[in-house]
């Protein structure tokens, strides 16, 4: 125990030194997001028109302030027809976006990213914005009549992966409640669509916190990949009816993190595991950050996974 309590004071220490705020350069510039409108099907293109109007002005202050690489990807959330449900410029910065049509999808998909997502990666490969399109165009690649809409939710305060924070579950429960606030509010706006959850990394502990109070919902699937552990000891412990999937490809780093959880730091049994009792899918041989890689053995499971078609996922 003694050289646990060490091990964990000298990674605390490490994490500490190298942290960054990005908070700091961002927070005192962009005005907070104004009040948005319920969520619900009346509702929802005023949604899509108050947060572009949102992002139009964090543009002009990305602008006036110089801030280029701000300015840069915001103007890029503008262009074309791209819809968002939220957003919000402080700090690293949040955004929700809609890929397809939400009011006439029969699922709906919400693709959870782990650490280090922030408004300057977002639509980068591996980031929220980035997933959720491969996601999108994956599924319906294979079924092109499937009425499948995406969601690539920046929705939470993603940590750092040099932050103390990325150690422990405590930013995961704020994530937990907007998660439940997003899919709470697409079922009050489409009500016959069924739900599945993918959530990479840090984003499977924010969906496991979630999991339970979004019981009630028509959520059909949980998969967590790249997951450093959930916090919970098995699957059934989850408290979900849907069906809980865990994959971790061969070249991901993660599967050197202990699968330990002590003092509030660390998330507990390997979703992989055995004795956790997830449907174990293929995710292939890439890396932590390629899961959604096109082309990629995992991205074909998740997008079918997504589409609610569960016997054709080739399991591990």
């Amino acid at each position: 125990m003694t050289r646990v309590r060490k091990t964990t004071a000298a990674v605390l220490a490490l994490v500490a030194a190298g942290s960054t705020s990005a908070a700091a350069r961002h927070g005192d510039v962009y005005a907070a997001p104004r009040p948005l409108p319920e969520l619900s099907a009346a509702s929802l293109d005023t949604r899509f028109q108050a947060t572009r109007q949102e992002i139009e002005r964090a543009l002009d202050t990305a602008r006036r302030f110089h801030d280029d690489d701000r300015a840069r990807v915001l103007a890029s959330f503008l262009a074309g027809e791209r819809r968002f449900l939220s957003f919000d410029p402080r700090g690293d910065g949040r955004a929700v976006e809609v890929i397809g049509d939400l009011r006439r999808a029969d699922r709906v998909a919400v693709v959870v990213p782990g650490a280090d997502n922030t408004l300057a990666n977002y639509d980068d490969p591996k980031f929220a914005g980035g997933d959720g399109r491969a996601l999108y165009r994956r599924a319906r690649a294979a079924t092109p009549g499937a009425r499948i809409a995406v969601i690539a939710w920046l929705g939470y305060a993603s940590p750092s992966m040099t932050s103390t924070r990325v150690l422990t579950a405590g930013g995961a429960a704020d994530g937990a409640r907007a998660l439940e606030r997003l899919v709470t509010g697409v079922h009050r706006v489409n009500g016959h669509a069924r739900f599945a959850l993918l959530c990479h990394s840090y984003g499977s502990v924010v969906c496991v916190k979630a999991a339970r109070p979004l019981a009630p919902l028509p959520v059909d699937d949980i998969a967590l990949y790249g997951s450093p552990g959930t916090t919970a000891d098995s699957a059934a412990d989850i408290g979900t009816p849907a069906r809980v999937w865990a994959g971790r490809s061969t070249g991901d780093w993660m599967r050197f993190v202990p699968d330990i959880r002590f003092a509030g730091l660390g998330f507990g049994t390997d979703p992989v595991s055995a004795r956790f009792g997830a449907l174990r899918f293929d995710a292939g041989a890439g890396a932590h950050s390629g899961y959604l890689r096109p082309g990629s053995a995992a991205l074909r499971n998740l997008a079918l996974i997504a589409l609610g078609r569960p016997s054709e996922v080739t399991r591990a």
